[in-house]
């Protein structure tokens, strides 16, 4: 998965696979799902991300379920959380 923000454009895209973007349909005005020619879910594009969100810039990634290991990293051993800041 990657994710990306274009300050410019002020869109936030997540990309879910390197699959081609067969079709793309607006769901809700200014987000943007993408399908592969199967019908997949490849992508999503939030139009005017700053206005959407606190900060388009951060994320925060959650992998649930990792157990005690994940002491170290997050408060909750079940999720440990890795915050970037996404480049321009």
């Amino acid at each position: 998965m990657k994710i990306s923000y274009d300050a410019q454009a002020d869109v936030l895209r997540i990309s879910f696979s390197n699959g081609a973007i067969e079709e793309s349909d607006e769901e809700k005005p200014g987000i943007i799902l993408d399908f592969d020619k199967i019908g997949n879910i490849v992508g999503m594009e939030i139009l005017d991300a700053s206005k959407r969100m606190e900060n388009p810039r951060a994320v925060e990634y959650a992998v649930a379920g990792l157990g005690p290991a994940c002491q170290f990293w997050s408060e909750k051993p079940a999720a440990m959380r890795i915050y970037m800041i996404l480049s321009l």
